[in-house]
């Protein structure tokens, strides 16, 4: 008999994000599994989404605990896997809970599941004023339901070994059930194909423009300071609230149409973007409640071929190898930064395509999946005994 898993998500295609992209691969590989029957419980506008074989989506997720458990309460599941800390109160409803945590998650929670329901008829325009208006609030609600849910569920899997140590310092009653599983690269990277690169370096950030944390801001000015010894072209993929004061700061630093901001862009974009790429640019810093708990991007740029330049902190440290598939800075300020470019565009580092991909092999869903099944079928036995 195949055993029954739910998946819950409140991050799920058409969304873009690396939870988005955790959520659809560790999906699709599951549901390639003979033994496992997977159901994805996402939200309403997943509803057009073709799901990956062997998967089924139901687009019923409200990302409320008081709206979503009487809908799933009554689900033919064996095993409930929360794709993200903000649902982990589902361990609170004596079911058998896997949760994986990413970061940021569980210190800065989306969404705020603890939201009340106010499903009464007539109170629906309440609750949308409320959600929208009252977000500090239910922020410190999701907050304490985290610290009672998450010591209850029957597994922890983190996407990095540092995730784990955050997670752990925070809610040490998670300790003796918290995995490691890391995650992993979609193999179409790996069929990005290398392009002759022209004489003008082009460096590319893919990210959303919505953290200042990420550093993007240093990176231009960073660049600025090396426009008169080296030609290059600098892409930013990605939208966010931040994009429209980039683009003035790049303006204001004179560097004219060195400087591209393409947008959201789709997969076959995006492999075009890593396939004329040169060196794959994140300088993401820690502050107070969210960092870098691994970053799909580091490999899906190393599996293209692409080394990376990252600053060595948090998950970051752990998807680039230095001297393999990518460099460092150890804190990303202008300084350190514009060294570490100057270095690459004078050709003293030098790194291969081949080293690159051979450490992006070491990352495979494929291995993601086999750690998360096995947690399901201890998790399931200790339920039937």
């Amino acid at each position: 008999m195949k055993l029954r898993v739910g998946l819950i998500t409140s991050e799920f295609p058409p969304d873009h994000g690396g939870v988005e992209t955790y959520a659809w691969q560790l999906a699709r590989e599951l549901g390639s599994r003979q033994n496992l029957q997977i159901t994805v419980y996402a939200p309403p506008r997943s509803a057009d989404i073709k799901p990956p074989p062997g998967v089924t989506i139901k687009p019923i997720l409200q990302s409320c605990m008081g709206l979503d458990w009487p809908k799933l309460k009554n689900e033919p599941i064996d095993v409930w896997h929360a794709l993200s800390a903000g649902h982990a109160w589902i361990a609170e409803k004596n079911r058998t809970v896997i949760v994986s945590v990413h970061g940021n998650d569980f210190l800065a929670p989306y969404p705020l599941t603890a939201r009340p329901a106010f499903a009464s008829a007539g109170f629906w325009w309440f609750r949308s004023w409320a959600w929208r208006n009252l977000s500090s609030l239910w922020r410190i609600k999701t907050r304490r339901m985290l610290a009672k849910a998450l010591p209850k569920a029957n597994a922890l899997v983190a996407n990095s070994r540092y995730t784990a140590e955050v997670l752990l310092a925070k809610y040490p009653a998670c300790t003796n059930k918290t995995h490691v599983a890391w995650v992993g690269v979609d193999p179409a990277f790996f069929e990005v194909p290398h392009e002759s690169k022209g004489k003008v370096p082009q460096f590319l950030t893919v990210c959303r423009l919505s953290e200042e944390r990420k550093n993007v801001d240093l990176v231009l000015r960073a660049l600025a300071t090396l426009k008169d010894q080296f030609e290059f072209e600098y892409i930013i993929a990605g939208e966010g609230s931040l994009r429209q004061e980039l683009e003035r700061l790049a303006n204001t630093l004179e560097l004219g149409e060195r400087v591209r901001f393409v947008g959201r862009v789709s997969d076959s974009e995006l492999h075009t973007l890593y396939a004329k790429a040169d060196l794959f640019i994140l300088l993401a810093s820690i502050i107070p409640g969210s960092h870098e708990g691994f970053g799909i991007v580091y490999l899906e740029a190393a599996a293209s071929g692409i080394p990376s330049l990252a600053a060595k902190l948090a998950g970051a440290a752990e998807a680039v190898e230095e001297g393999r598939s990518g460099f460092f800075v150890e804190q990303p300020d202008l300084i350190s930064i514009s060294t570490a470019l100057n270095q690459f565009l004078s050709g003293t580092i030098n790194l291969n395509a081949e080293g690159c991909r051979e450490f992006a092999r070491e990352f495979s869903w494929v291995r993601v999946a086999d750690i998360v099944e096995t947690i399901y079928q201890q998790n399931s036995v200790k339920l039937t005994k």
